[in-house]
């Protein structure tokens, strides 16, 4: 079993910055893919980045050039680094990792964190 404990959030102001932080308790072999996901209240879940096994990245319309994803093996961590935040990114923020392995020939599990509270306001 592996827990993902997300971090980062806190309060800042529009145009700010914030790196959101995804740690594994246990380091992940390997995974089909990593996601951050979103959810403001009164909204729908929103798929904000993921991150593939090749390496490859995708984002959302809302976030694409002011926010990027990345991963450091070595910390068995995944972040989240967001630029420009404007207070309709103002939500709880989620990581996931779909397919995910501790060693060779484990089996796969999806996992995902608690979340962290990311608020943009003046």
């Amino acid at each position: 079993q592996v827990q993902l404990v997300e971090s980062g959030g806190g309060l800042v102001q529009p145009g700010g910055s914030l790196r959101l932080s995804c740690a594994a308790s246990r380091r992940i072999f390997s995974f089909n893919a990593m996601d951050w996901y979103r959810q403001a209240p009164g909204k729908q879940r929103e798929l904000v980045a993921t991150l593939t096994s090749g390496g490859s990245t995708t984002y959302a319309d809302s976030v694409k050039g002011r926010f990027t994803i990345s991963r450091d093996n070595a910390k068995n961590a995944m972040y989240l680094h967001m630029n420009s935040l404007k207070p309709e990114d103002t939500a709880v923020y989620n990581c996931k990792a779909w397919g995910a392995t501790t060693s060779v020939g484990a089996p796969s599990y999806d996992y995902e964190g608690q979340g962290t509270q990311v608020t943009v306001s003046s």
